[in-house]
């Protein structure tokens, strides 16, 4: 946990003299995405917008994920039982790059990282934010030299990492997108397919609106390690079958454990996919012209348009990705293969549709931290 109310954390440039000059180049070349109250952005180019210091009449909370691929921050204040949205950030900066070829974080990786999270630290200052969570996951838990990564980080920038198990992972995740399942008995099996770790959960739905996690695994595999794995820009029809059956076979024990495809003969359960790859593919199924997260959180997408997707997309080149505001530079060379974990899923598992979250980890974190700290209501 960060609490921002020390001398170093209020102004992160004592131990940054070098913050400034990041912060110029990044927003020349618009490396980073700002969402703030923004709708809607586009993934082929980036957003920046430099926040001011600011003295908020409400208590402040921040949110950040660090990923294998992706460094995302959330910054909020209470509004009746949930919150409102004040700042928001998110760039790809692919942590877990060359993680396969010795289990250790590259120093090229690591110096990437760390110019977001100083734009991470930077705005959770300009912004007021009293108290802040700062959380790792996949490929700092397994990598040899993530507690060093972490201690960088706080030397480099304030700001305290927590590598969390993948339990907590798979609660911060639910929390965060929970409130988009249907009320009614049954079952929901959720996951967010990540660039290290695919986490998928299988949770308990009463008419009340009550939910409770039966089960979670984090599968060893992600967007990132698939595509490192298969080292070529080009996925083939083949190599692409080849994907699908890896992650089919990661799914067969949790499935004997839960007796999911029981529960889904009865036409209890629900799907709800949060990650990269589902907000992705709902966005390029919309057709937008720029990501808007308004149409696209709480959106269906039903397995007759994902297969649809899945042949267009295996039919274009890595530069028509790129081209698609939907997809961007950033998730270009890696949207197939969160296609391949998501057909994996979806055929161990054959729901008719799949609703979209565009939330996760960060909301988890910020409902937590406001309902500590005396800001919201109990859950039920």
């Amino acid at each position: 946990m960060t609490r921002l109310n020390s001398p170093t954390a209020r102004n992160p440039t004592r131990l940054l003299p070098a913050l400034q000059v990041w912060q110029d180049r990044d927003f020349a070349r618009g490396g980073g995405v700002i969402l703030g109250n923004l709708r809607s952005f586009d993934r082929s180019e980036g957003l920046v917008r430099q926040a001011v210091g600011e003295t908020p009449k409400l208590p402040r909370f921040g949110a950040l994920d660090l990923g294998t691929n992706n460094c995302r921050l959330l910054i909020a204040e209470p509004e009746g039982e949930g919150f409102r949205v004040v700042d928001s950030f998110s760039r790809i900066v692919r942590l877990g790059e060359g993680f396969a070829v010795n289990r250790q974080l590259t120093r090229r990786a690591a110096r990437r990282t760390i110019a977001a999270l100083n734009v991470c630290a930077r705005k959770l200052h300009d912004r007021g934010v009293g108290e802040a969570r700062c959380v790792a996951t996949e490929v700092c838990r397994r990598a040899r030299n993530g507690d060093a990564f972490v201690d960088r980080v706080r030397k480099a920038t304030g700001l305290r990492l927590e590598i969390i198990s993948p339990e907590e992972e798979a609660s911060l995740t639910f929390a965060g997108c929970g409130d988009l399942l249907e009320a009614r008995e049954g079952y929901a099996l959720v996951f967010d397919i990540g660039g290290g770790s695919t986490e998928v959960i299988w949770v308990r739905t009463e008419a009340s609106g009550v939910t409770r996690i039966e089960g979670s695994v984090s599968l060893p595999i992600g967007v990132v390690t698939l595509a490192e794995e298969s080292g070529d820009m080009h996925v083939t029809s083949e190599a692409y079958s080849d994907m699908v059956r890896k992650v089919s076979a990661l799914l067969s024990d949790f499935e004997t454990t839960h007796g999911i495809t029981r529960h889904i003969a009865k036409g209890d359960v629900q799907m709800l996919g949060t990650s990269g790859t589902t907000t992705t593919l709902a966005g390029v199924a919309l057709d937008l012209r720029r990501y808007d997260r308004a149409r696209v959180d709480g959106s269906y997408l039903d397995r007759a348009q994902f297969d649809g997707l899945i042949a267009r997309l295996l039919a274009t080149t890595l530069e028509e990705r790129v081209a698609n505001p939907c997809i961007g530079k950033g998730r270009a060379d890696l949207v197939i293969q969160g296609c391949a974990i998501l057909e994996a899923i979806w055929c161990a598992w054959p729901l008719p549709r799949l609703r979209v979250a565009d939330r996760g980890i960060r909301e988890g974190i910020l409902k937590n931290l406001i309902r500590a700290a005396g800001n919201a209501k109990p859950l039920p």
